[in-house]
């Protein structure tokens, strides 16, 4: 994984998790850490077991020189569509930094420029950089302990489990129970199955 993308200045990192769920907030994370971070375990937080993912975020968080986690809640998602509040939960996340960087690696092809900043859009960067994992660690790790607190006022979800993501069981639970406050009404939340099929779908992150 490499340290950096240019030596002599000083990045964040920044990527985000849950754009693709039907439920529960989009967080962005940005961390800045020191160019000479290493650590096994540290990957495209996807790619990381739950155990690993967790073990790892006290040690980014104590080793960052700078880290920050933000939320865009589902009625924000609804009025500016996911592609922005994706973008909004990353510069939510960037204000947040006690150091401002002077290049923002952000993960995937697209981004809303923030302030005079300039950036670098990385596809796959958080398999890439070790700042946009680090970021794609603290994103996954902060949303999944949102959902299973969640999880205990809504349990018919089970998002303890599905985190939000349009599983089967997700899907038939919002048949059962309808939605509610924390589902994007913006998504479509159930999409007709062929007859005789059973709703379907991908835990993706």
């Amino acid at each position: 994984m490499r340290a950096y993308f240019q030596k002599d200045l000083l990045e964040a990192g920044c990527d985000e998790a849950g754009r693709g769920c039907l439920a529960g907030p989009v967080v962005a994370a940005a961390v800045i850490l020191p160019k000479r971070f290493k650590h096994p375990l540290l990957n495209d937080s996807k790619q990381m077991t739950h155990a690993n993912r967790s073990l790892l975020r006290p040690i980014i968080e104590a080793k960052a020189l700078a880290w920050a986690v933000a939320f865009v809640e589902p009625r924000e998602i609804d009025e500016i569509n996911i592609l922005n509040a994706s973008f909004l939960a990353m510069h939510r996340a960037i204000d947040q930094l006690k150091i401002m960087p002077e290049l923002l690696l952000i993960d995937g092809n697209l981004f809303k420029k923030y302030r005079e900043l300039p950036h670098e859009c990385v596809i796959q960067g958080d398999g890439i950089y070790a700042s946009i994992a680090a970021a794609s660690v603290l994103a996954k790790t902060y949303r999944d302990e949102y959902m299973e607190q969640l999880h205990h006022q809504y349990p018919h979800y089970q998002w303890q489990k599905n985190k939000g993501y349009p599983t089967r069981d997700h899907r038939n639970a919002i048949m059962l129970h309808g939605h509610c406050i924390q589902h994007r009404q913006s998504f479509r939340l159930l999409p007709l199955p062929q007859q005789g099929e059973l709703f379907v779908g991908n835990g993706a992150r």
